[in-house]
């Protein structure tokens, strides 16, 4: 089952010409999920050639205009279609006033359910089989929310030497020891999944967190994220006015991936004091801290693969 993260925009406060506000679509299989939706999220998503007319669910940090302004354009476009499946949106308070507030001013025309549910974190806000979507507290200068998708443990690995050791013929009976099923071997004794499988395996994780002071709390939520995106919005030397407008600085960013101990970490929302060129001073000061950091940037796909 594969998963990637797609860059929609990386941009905080205001776009850019070469930089979109922030928005991150992920794609599981055949869900589609996007966290946030900063303006030019529409334009990301054709030249990206995605299926965003399929997506799931949205959701949201908070309801400041460089987070929430592409979503009405999301609304129509996925109107355009034949779609019968609900769009869930989460987030916090005044989000439901916003999507009905712009439903109704910009008279959309909407031709499927659209589901919008207030959170209060630390909650888990959307389930799968065989996984979840869970929210929790950041601290920004209006309510605001970070969120994890985490996978349930998989099977472990399938033994088929053991298999055919205790008579269980290669074929459809293979199948359902690895999805957890007793089976009957050939001489009529009962084969157990445990006896043909190995240690249960981790799911993966992804983590999504912006416009937030540093906390504490926010190293245990992402800990061992295989990809974490978060905020470096400033460099250490403006940490007062980070502070001040309730920001993270690049080397608070990379701190939270090392304490967390994430397989991967890419900065978002940057200010736009920084130029593309500009961004390599929070790289840098990021690396000191954990020198695995990375930029995230525009269209950038990253694969979140299994470890096994």
């Amino acid at each position: 089952m594969n998963m990637e993260a797609f860059i929609l925009g990386c941009g905080g406060m205001m776009p850019l010409p070469y930089r979109h506000l922030t928005s991150v679509l992920l794609r599981r299989d055949g869900n589609l999920f996007l966290f946030d939706g900063g303006e030019g999220t529409q334009v990301s998503l054709k030249r990206l050639n995605l299926k965003w007319k399929k997506i799931d669910a949205i959701f949201v940090s908070h309801t400041h205009a460089d987070h929430v302004t592409g979503l009405p354009g999301i609304l129509m476009l996925s109107a355009q279609v034949d779609r019968e499946e609900p769009l869930y949106i989460y987030g916090p308070p005044k989000i439901k006033e916003y999507i009905e507030t712009s439903r109704n001013v910009l008279d959309m025309y909407i031709n499927y359910p659209i589901i919008v549910k207030e959170i209060k974190a630390p909650c888990v806000v959307h389930s799968g089989k065989d996984f979840y979507i869970r929210a929790f507290p950041l601290d920004h200068t209006k309510t605001c929310v970070g969120y994890t998708l985490e996978e349930l443990d998989r099977p472990g690995a399938f033994n088929p030497e053991k298999a055919r050791e205790l008579g269980v013929p290669c074929g459809p009976l293979w199948s359902q020891l690895q999805n957890g099923y007793e089976v009957q071997a050939a001489d009529g004794s009962t084969v157990k999944p445990e006896q043909v499988l190995g240690p249960k395996r981790s799911g993966r994780k992804f983590s999504f967190v912006t416009d937030t002071l540093f906390k504490t709390s926010i190293i245990d939520e992402v800990r061992g994220s295989d990809l974490l995106i978060c905020e470096g919005m400033f460099e250490n030397a403006l940490l007062e006015q980070a502070k001040e407008k309730k920001h993270m600085t690049a080397v608070q960013a990379a701190t939270i991936a090392k304490e967390a101990n994430v397989r991967r970490m890419c900065m978002i929302h940057y200010s736009p004091r920084y130029t593309d060129k500009d961004l390599q001073i929070l790289l840098t000061e990021a690396q000191a801290v954990w020198p695995k950091a990375e930029l995230s940037r525009d269209r950038m796909q990253i694969d979140i693969p299994f470890v096994d």
